[in-house]
């Protein structure tokens, strides 16, 4: 019985080694905030500026829609009007009502579509360049900050993720 347990330990002993020996080495692990790297590249920051320039005009638009209905229901609120001129007039808000809806609806479609384009691309690129970063300083795994719960400031590479993709991915 006792040469039986003595077998036994001895197998589990070599099963575990070569996990021992894998374990021993060192894993050189950083941490990246792609979000706050991608925000902070030159590259975003003008997209972001030009669609914004892009949907102004309709956010003015729909800005003006809006003054218009408050307007409109103020001049409804102050009970100086005559039945037929507050008919009219309601008439008039609910068409500007359902014009500022359908700007509204049509901005925020168009602006998301827009946007997820932007950050899809950035994402792929940002990717590319965490990938070189890791290779450039020997880092085996690089994990997003927002999935840590702790790290020191020494492994965030973020800085060092921002600066690639500028240098990458120059803003045109």
């Amino acid at each position: 019985m006792l040469r039986s347990l003595a077998i036994r330990a001895g197998l589990l002993c070599l099963a575990i080694a070569p996990f021992a020996a894998t374990a021993s080495a060192q894993v050189k692990v950083a941490i990246v905030n792609a979000q706050k790297a991608m925000a902070d590249s030159d590259e975003l920051k003008k997209a972001s500026a030009a669609v914004e320039t892009k949907f102004k005009p309709r956010q003015d638009e729909l800005t003006k829609l809006q003054a218009d209905l408050q307007s409109i229901e103020q001049q409804l609120a102050s009970g100086k009007l005559n039945q037929q001129a507050a008919a009219d007039l309601q008439l008039q808000g609910q068409r500007k009502q359902r014009d500022a809806q359908r700007i509204s609806d049509d901005l925020q479609a168009d602006f998301e579509k827009d946007r997820q384009d932007i950050l899809g691309k950035a994402s792929q690129k940002m990717q590319q360049i965490i990938a070189k970063l890791a290779e450039e300083k020997g880092v085996d795994i690089i994990i997003d900050a927002s999935q840590t719960l702790y790290f020191k400031p020494t492994l965030d590479l973020t800085t060092d993720a921002v600066a690639a993709y500028n240098k990458a991915y120059p803003a045109k």
